[in-house]
């Protein structure tokens, strides 16, 4: 056993961990495709920021019209390589909605990772019309230009979310953390609220998988007719 290194058992699953985002990545972000997807993501995020401002203040203003407070929610997300971000959005609920949150779960009984409801208590009138619409999430256009996330990707689980699938699923779908999280994806533009968490996590790894150039486009134009039609789930 002389010269040979003995890991603990935390330390093995992160060589592993490291070994299979790696290998994912082979196949991954890289070349041509990494660097037009990057500079189409920069050049899309800020002429959307500048062709979008009239919308951004108009939703500013009823937001603050209605419940006096931030205009924007920042919430600590996992983005590629697990790496920790905050993620900017139009604030959509109460100002204490977080505080209501876990009440809410045991009221219901939830036992689900991901945890909506239909008519949730702690949207605001504002929240939902900007909710039907996406334009909550417009301001992550801002993350996309700092290199937080990309136009398309699976979305970037909150940091509770992500605890409670690495408690579930372990690295099951670990190759989703394999590339940019994304502003879109595909559960988002196929009626999400139906979906359950363990399918969402299964597309996000379909993604990881196929991404290229024609499946990016596709999944752009799909996510426009989606939130022009009003479709956004809640």
């Amino acid at each position: 056993m002389d010269g040979a290194k003995l890991f603990t058992a935390s330390e093995e699953s992160l060589i592993v961990e490291k070994s299979l985002l790696a290998n994912s990545d082979k196949r991954g972000i890289s070349g041509i495709y990494g660097s037009v997807k990057r500079i189409s993501d920069i050049v899309i995020a800020f002429c959307g920021l500048i062709v979008l401002l009239p919308v951004f203040l108009v939703t500013a203003l009823a937001i603050m019209i209605e419940d006096r407070g931030p205009v924007f929610y920042a919430q600590k997300r996992i983005g590629k390589y697990e790496k920790e971000f905050k993620i900017y959005k139009f604030r959509s609920m109460y100002k204490n909605a977080e505080e209501i949150h876990e009440e809410l779960r045991k009221e219901y009984g939830c036992e689900d990772v991901s945890f909506k409801l239909k008519n949730d208590p702690r949207i605001t009138k504002v929240g939902k019309v900007i909710r039907k619409f996406n334009i909550d999430e417009l301001p992550q256009l801002i993350n996309i230009l700092k290199g937080d996330m990309s136009l398309v990707g699976p979305r970037p689980l909150p940091v509770y979310e992500y605890e409670d699938e690495q408690k579930q699923y372990g690295k099951r779908y670990i190759e989703r953390y394999s590339v940019p999280q994304g502003l879109t994806c595909i559960w988002q533009i196929s009626n999400r609220a139906s979906i359950d968490f363990e399918d969402r996590m299964q597309m996000d790894v379909e993604y990881a998988r196929k991404k290229g150039f024609w499946i990016d486009l596709k999944l752009i134009v799909k996510t426009f007719v989606f939130t022009l039609t009003g479709k956004a789930a809640y």
